[in-house]
């Protein structure tokens, strides 16, 4: 199964950024991939749904993480994320921090799906 990947719900156009049980290598690898495919998009334009359901983060990734956010910005009309629990809601507000975007936070990928949906 592809981690980054465009799925469609009701009719709207999601990219779905899969760093479920990711290890700190694997998320740098999907974070260029993810980057690499949000940036051929129209600028506003993006929605996007990333889980980060027991991810492992280390400092290269939580530094790494907030430069694609803020790369990101410009093509990202909204973004849900789910699995944000313990240090990763610290390494979030970092992010939120530094780059000034808004994420919605959702315990399940079908929330997340329907709030994007309505965006």
């Amino acid at each position: 199964m592809e981690r980054v990947r465009f799925i469609t719900h009701k009719d709207r156009k999601i990219l779905y950024i899969d760093f479920s049980c990711c290890s700190p290598e694997e998320m740098m690898t999907y974070m260029r991939e993810a980057q690499r495919i949000i940036s051929s998009q129209s600028e506003g334009s993006v929605l996007t749904l990333t889980d980060v359901t027991d991810a492992r983060y280390n400092r290269q990734v939580s530094a790494a993480l907030k430069e694609y956010t803020n790369a990101n910005k410009p093509f990202v009309k909204a973004a849900a994320v789910i699995g944000v629990t313990g240090l990763k809601e610290v390494i979030l507000n970092a992010i939120i921090l530094f780059t000034r975007r808004k994420f919605s936070l959702f315990d399940r990928i079908d929330e997340a799906k329907e709030w994007l949906a309505t965006r």
